[in-house]
């Protein structure tokens, strides 16, 4: 037997030239990935784009048509920008300026009462543990799930004499946000520590400027998230400024109503989005004064 007829073994593959080898392809979820880290957040900016900048610009071409290119609302723009036209028109044939007090007279005192009355029984209820205080809690927020009877409400007020008046109307509203300023207000209180208002007490301060001085400063960024929220349904509000001051004083959205059926409005879109647009500022400068203070106090409390 020669030694050429002899088989030459074949050359054999280490591991490592293996899993080099098999490295080298990436599987199919490695290939997928990359593109899921671009296509998600497409797909999200898209439907933001789709549920909020579409009606946004609708109502802002539109409100700067006139009134034949406004008859059929759509997306394009103006041929002829009237937008600050019709704002005017708004203002002086809408009762726009009255109806802007009675707003801010129903408005103001509900959202301070019931953000100080609030904040105050949530302190109480977080730093009293009973069974008792459970329960006053859990009723406290029953009114996050439960619905306000209206028909009850309007006789209730009918019988104390206050349907129809702006007080009533205040104190309707103060009952309705009051549960949802509790449920933000408490979880927050139960994270300051007890040794703070501890501290206070032994250098002589009574309840009353231990909640002023210590604790409603670090509510801060609570409160102003429930006045964003709180203002927002206040302020736009027509179906319970409808039944309980039943017209006897103008709000901007009970105004809007009134005037759009009363066919002041009647197919004139333009200045009803004008109409629109001119309401919703007083509520765009809430939302950014109030961001501001949410992100000041995050951050100085980061700080700390």
């Amino acid at each position: 037997m020669s030694v050429s007829s002899i088989a030459t073994p074949a050359p054999t593959v280490t591991d490592s030239e293996e899993v080099r080898r098999t490295s080298s392809r990436p599987p199919a979820s490695r290939r997928r990935r990359p593109r899921r880290r671009v296509v998600q957040p497409l797909v999200a900016l898209a439907l933001v784009v789709a549920l909020l900048g579409v009606p946004f610009w609708m109502v802002v071409v539109t409100a700067g048509k006139d009134q034949a290119e406004a008859f059929s609302p759509n997306l394009a723009l103006p041929t002829d920008w009237q937008l600050f036209e019709n704002i005017a028109t708004v203002f002086g044939d809408g009762r726009m300026v009255p109806a802007f007090f009675g707003s801010l007279l129903v408005m103001v005192p509900s959202v301070l009462g019931v953000l100080l009355v609030g904040s105050m029984a949530s302190w109480v209820l977080a730093r009293r543990s009973s069974r008792a205080m459970a329960i006053v809690y859990a009723l406290a927020i029953s009114g996050i799930v439960l619905p306000p009877a209206v028909v009850t409400i309007v006789l209730l007020l009918r019988q104390i004499g206050l349907a129809g008046t702006a007080l009533g109307m205040i104190g309707v509203y103060m009952g309705m946000y009051l549960s949802t300023v509790v449920f933000f207000v408490t979880g927050f209180v139960r994270t300051i520590p007890v040794e703070l208002e501890e501290a206070a007490r032994v250098d002589g301060a009574g309840p009353v400027r231990v909640f002023v001085r210590i604790i409603l400063p670090l509510l801060g960024p609570t409160l102003a998230t429930a006045t964003i929220l709180i203002c927002l349904y206040v302020w736009n509000d027509v179906f319970y400024a409808l039944f309980v001051i039943g017209g006897r004083l103008d709000t901007l959205p009970l105004n809007l109503y009134q005037v759009a059926s009363s066919g002041l409005y009647l197919q004139n879109w333009h200045l009803i989005f004008a109409y629109i647009i001119v309401m919703s500022l007083p509520l765009l400068v809430t939302f950014m004064v109030m961001q501001r203070k949410i992100i000041s106090g995050i951050t100085s409390g980061a700080v700390k």
